[in-house]
């Protein structure tokens, strides 16, 4: 056991979030913690990482852990600061090994000896490599000046860096992008300890997780299996307990009925019946899901052709983020944006919305066309209004279609709650906050809608109906993400920054991702031949050297120094080659994942590879 939560009840007000949890986390585990947005996913995370405090109820963690929050604090005044403070523990490890040397204790300096060999005697080269990887800002940038996606990915990076027994991870996929997600999804799925995370990414959940856990009306509901398996077994769960409460229901109206015919009861027996009545009546009636409609239609006409920008150009802080772009957007369209973070997909999206101005090229709109933008940084809130004054500007009604209807009625519709109205905006959650920007985006009627990362925060169900709403609307949509699942339900066409300015339309997410391993192999392969020819150049060199030298090496080591080169080519091959195999979906579906053990195969190769290339400079230095 990692960590064991039981009984936690948490209350905000007179609202009851959690109400009797009992969650247990072992090692080797991979748990998906789901549940609709503000239903206490990440207030129970917090509680088990000793961050938040529980109203009532008691949490076990024995072992080392890590909690990535969605607003985390970093260390330290710079990144580096905060990167290389999570491998802390690598310089204890290695002081107590040191000490245990010292003391002579040797049995003691063994196991921490056999620890090292686990984990390494030196990480330091990981930091930089991790940070890269994750698409962080440079080592010398402060803290205190990076954006909620650039924290985030540091965030990250230590969480992965700290080698903790149990990974506590809540929407680590926010602010990546798909090739990262990909990368993210390989190390989760083979991580040695356990991994208890929050994601609303449905193909995450499937690779990865090994059990779901729901958050359902306060309490903790365990399902074994992956996401899939959770949405068969929870189906049949929900029929189940509503056909109890349904004959639960039946009994009380028959019961009543009893009690009402009756005259007062006198017998052991009858007083014995009303008590049941009594009991059933005061238990906790069974929770429907609350679910919302999202229809953005508006009716509007416009022309077949919304909108088209020819040869579009643009510069900014000195990079060439859009060269030469032609695009054309028609009605009913739904347009999907990928591309690593900082390429220019923000960049687009303004230039659709009117908010910049391209350097070069023109862009045309078609008359009538009205645009509505939902941003990643979810502007357009105060923190200091209420939901209430949020949704309507101070307003008591909106004008929804041709009716007027009053602020609280249209805010249920969106799940808000009266007892939430009240609420500042400020203490919503991500998820929340998202929920109240879909509500005043469908008060401004437009007919073409720009959506930046749409996903990032919303439950499954809110994501399920951005879905259809998107999937009915009359008019157009562009959407940035690097959700897998809802680009490949949603859009009908995909376009992707490839770097350098090139922005290329593609049919589909699987065409454009195959465009970029394709893409990535071309690059590798090159650096390959790069690598080749200065090895030949040196060989070349070598020779002739050696010719005109005494050769110091034995047979045996002349023997193992010829044959080196095609070893270190037979492994970059056979790297290149499971990397090959890795990009294909299909190595992810199934109970086991092949995906996992190619990438754990590829991870073996580096150090290998490493101390090839170590031996063989040795001994050209003495060829």
């Amino acid at each position: 056991m990692l960590v064991r939560a039981e009984g936690i009840e948490v209350g905000f007000g007179d609202r009851r979030i959690l109400r009797g949890c009992d969650l247990e986390v072992r090692p080797g585990e991979r748990v998906g913690l789901v549940g609709p947005n503000g239903c206490g996913k990440s207030t129970l995370l917090r509680i088990l990482a000793g961050v938040a405090e529980a109203d009532f109820g008691t949490v076990t963690r024995p072992a080392t852990f890590r909690l990535l929050e969605q607003e985390p604090k970093l260390p330290g005044a710079t990144v580096g600061e905060a990167a290389d403070e999570a491998i802390a523990w690598h310089h204890e490890l290695l002081a107590e090994y040191e000490a245990t040397l010292a003391d002579g204790d040797f049995e003691a300096a063994e196991a921490l000896q056999a620890r090292l060999d686990v984990v390494g005697w030196t990480v330091e080269h990981r930091v930089d490599a991790l940070l890269d990887r994750l698409g962080a800002p440079p080592r010398e940038a402060e803290t205190a000046r990076l954006s909620g996606g650039e924290r985030r990915r540091v965030a990250l990076a230590r969480a992965l860096l700290g080698q903790p027994k149990l990974l506590m991870l809540d929407e680590p996929t926010n602010h990546l992008d798909a090739d990262t997600i990909d990368w993210l999804q390989g190390v989760l799925g083979r991580w040695e300890g356990a991994v208890l995370f929050v994601t609303h990414d449905r193909y995450l959940l499937e690779a990865v997780a090994t059990r779901i856990v729901e958050v359902d009306d306060g309490v903790c509901v365990s399902y074994n299996g992956s996401y899939g398996d959770y949405l068969v077994e929870r189906a049949e769960r929900q029929a189940a307990m509503q056909r109890a409460e349904d004959t639960r229901l039946a009994y009380i109206a028959r019961e009543a009925a009893w009690a009402a015919r009756s005259p007062a009861a006198r017998s052991t027996k009858q007083k014995a019946r009303l008590q049941r009545l009594d009991t059933l009546q005061a238990k906790r009636a069974l929770r429907t899901d609350e679910t919302f409609d999202l229809d953005l239609r508006t009716g509007s006409k416009t022309g077949s052709t919304v909108m088209e920008g020819r040869d579009l150009r643009r510069v900014l802080g000195g990079r060439l983020l859009i060269d030469g772009l032609t695009i054309s957007l028609a009605r009913g369209e739904r347009l999907g944006i990928v591309g690593p973070n900082g390429c220019g997909k923000s960049t687009l999206l303004r230039l659709i919305s009117r908010q910049d101005s391209p350097d070069g090229g023109d862009l045309v709109f078609g008359g009538g066309v009205q645009i509505a933008m939902l941003d990643q940084h979810r502007s357009g809130l105060v923190d200091g209004d209420s939901v209430f004054e949020a949704a309507a500007g101070g307003n008591n009604y909106v004008t929804l279609g041709d009716r007027s209807v009053h602020v609280a009625g249209f805010l249920k519709r969106f799940l808000f709650a009266r007892e939430t109205l009240t609420q500042r905006v400020e203490a919503l959650s991500g998820g929340e906050r998202a929920r109240l920007l879909l509500a005043k985006l469908l008060l401004q009627g437009a007919n073409l809608i720009l959506l930046d990362e749409p996903t990032n925060d919303l439950d499954l169900l809110t994501l399920r109906v951005l879905e259809e709403a998107l999937l009915s609307f009359d008019g157009t949509a562009v959407v940035i993400t690097h959700d897998r699942a809802f680009l490949d339900r949603v859009c009908t066409r995909v376009l992707a920054f490839e770097g350098d300015g090139v922005v290329t339309s593609y049919a589909d997410r699987t065409q454009a991702h195959r465009a970029a391993v394709a893409r990535r192999q071309a690059i590798e392969e090159a650096a390959r031949g790069e690598r080749e020819s200065r090895r030949a150049v040196q060989a070349e060199s070598e020779s002739s050297r050696k010719a005109t030298k005494v050769r110091k090496l034995s047979s045996r080591e002349r023997s193992e120094y010829m044959a080196l080169p095609q070893r270190i080519e037979v492994l970059e091959a056979e790297s290149a080659e499971l990397s090959e195999r890795l990009n294909d979906p299909a190595v992810w579906q199934g109970q086991e994942p092949e995906g996992a053990e190619l990438q754990r195969r590829i991870d073996a190769i580096p150090p290998v590879l490493e101390g090839l290339y170590a031996r063989w400079e040795e001994l050209e230095k003495r060829a």
